[in-house]
């Protein structure tokens, strides 16, 4: 698959995920600033949709109190959690910063597309979701956007790994350009020099979650891996840079 503007920094990608939330809450514009001053290459975030249908950066389905984002308009959402941004917000106060989105609901998929439209931002996306269906669809409406591997295909790349079958690893990722994933997933280690190679012989980088370890971000980046999802791209920085 052709490449966008979202590989242009120099490897390894530092994934901030939800931002840097020392001092500032996650998924806020606060923790993403304090992640691209940390050294963060990338933004990872996640999208649900209010009741209105407002794309915001919100990782849990409920809010402290225990309502559903979905059942809250952006106003309710805000009294419950005044730092939530709105994915447009983001895109906009953040015009250089490189998105790296998964959308948590089936809600979010079409707020999501008409988000990052209007930002003309495709350029600057990754696209992603646990669920195939999701990032198809969300694809559909931003079709030059970045994309990566979601749980299924994760588990064909899982099978072809353990049976050492190159094709079948190749299938599970021929229409995505990356892979995210955990270091170990059904009893199998995808962080072996070996499995990350054969990740990136079917044509996609490798980015492993959620590392804060900054001796393990080395060894991994040794190993192959291009890219770290860290809640500490502080430490991350300092580590790989």
């Amino acid at each position: 698959m052709s490449r966008t503007g979202w590989f242009d920094e120099l490897l390894p990608r530092i994934l901030a995920h939800r931002g840097l939330a020392l001092e500032a809450p996650e998924n806020s514009i606060a923790a993403f600033e304090a992640a691209i001053a940390a050294g963060a290459t990338h933004l990872e975030t996640d999208v649900r949709a209010t009741a209105d249908g407002v794309a915001v950066l919100v990782h849990d389905a409920t809010t402290p109190d225990g309502r559903d984002v979905s059942s809250l308009t952006l106003s309710e959402l805000r009294a419950a959690l005044p730092a939530a941004a709105t994915l447009a917000e983001a895109l906009t106060a953040l015009p250089e910063a490189r998105f790296n989105i998964d959308v948590k609901h089936a809600a979010a998929v079409a707020p999501t597309g008409v988000a990052v439209t209007a930002a003309a931002a495709a350029q600057r996306v990754l696209l992603t979701s646990f669920s195939g269906r999701r990032r198809r669809e969300v694809l559909r409406l931003v079709p030059t956007a970045a994309t990566s591997a979601s749980s299924g295909s994760i588990l064909g790349v899982v099978g072809g790994l353990r049976l050492r079958t190159p094709a079948v690893t190749r299938l599970a990722l021929r229409r995505v350009h990356a892979v995210q994933i955990p270091e170990r997933a059904l009893r199998t280690d995808l962080a072996t020099p070996w499995s990350i190679a054969e990740m990136h012989a079917a044509g996609v980088e490798v980015h492993f979650w959620v590392v804060n370890d900054p001796a393990r971000m080395r060894e991994l980046v040794a190993r192959g891996a291009d890219g770290i999802v860290t809640d500490r791209p502080d430490l991350a920085r300092d580590a790989l840079r």
